[in-house]
């Protein structure tokens, strides 16, 4: 084996978070909530040389497995990413993520005069206009969010 391949070590099980978007395995962490406090091993790696896309990031996270929400977050940020769940050091399920046509309940509008930041008991819901460069459509003032203002709610 070649001495500038990139070592990790295995995690027994918990997720591989795969194909992130290079620069954004941070920005990942934080949309999923997580800190580094949480008592598991959680590996980082930034950067990495991929041949898919020149540069990737990738996210281990020990001991967790995420739900179709936390899914979905991921792919605002990472459109590209695979998500691996790995039990007894085996990938037993590999997925790309894919963005829904409408995102529910996950990120609230930009725009401060919008409905669903008032009172009112509505929920936020946007419609995807684009996965790269992400572009979503409010469905009640038809503001226009995009990824570095997904980025300020986290």
């Amino acid at each position: 084996m070649s001495e500038d391949v990139l070592r990790v070590s295995k995690i027994r099980n918990g997720t591989v978070i795969d194909h992130i978007t290079g620069g954004h395995a941070l920005d990942v962490a934080k949309i999923l909530g997580i800190t580094g406090r949480e008592k598991k091993v959680i590996t980082i790696a930034i950067n990495v040389p991929s041949k898919r896309f020149k540069r990737k990031d990738i996210v281990k996270i020990e001991g967790r497995e995420f739900n179709s929400q936390e899914v979905h977050k991921i792919a605002l940020l990472a459109p590209h990413a695979t998500i691996n769940i790995i039990r007894n050091y085996k990938v037993v399920e590999k997925q790309r993520v894919k963005l829904p046509n409408l995102i529910e309940n996950i990120i609230k509008c930009a725009n401060p005069a919008c409905i669903s930041n008032s009172n009112e008991p509505v929920e936020a819901k946007f419609y995807v206009e684009s996965e790269d460069p992400l572009l979503l459509k409010c469905h009640y003032c038809g503001y226009i969010v995009e990824k570095k203002d997904v980025l300020q709610q986290f």
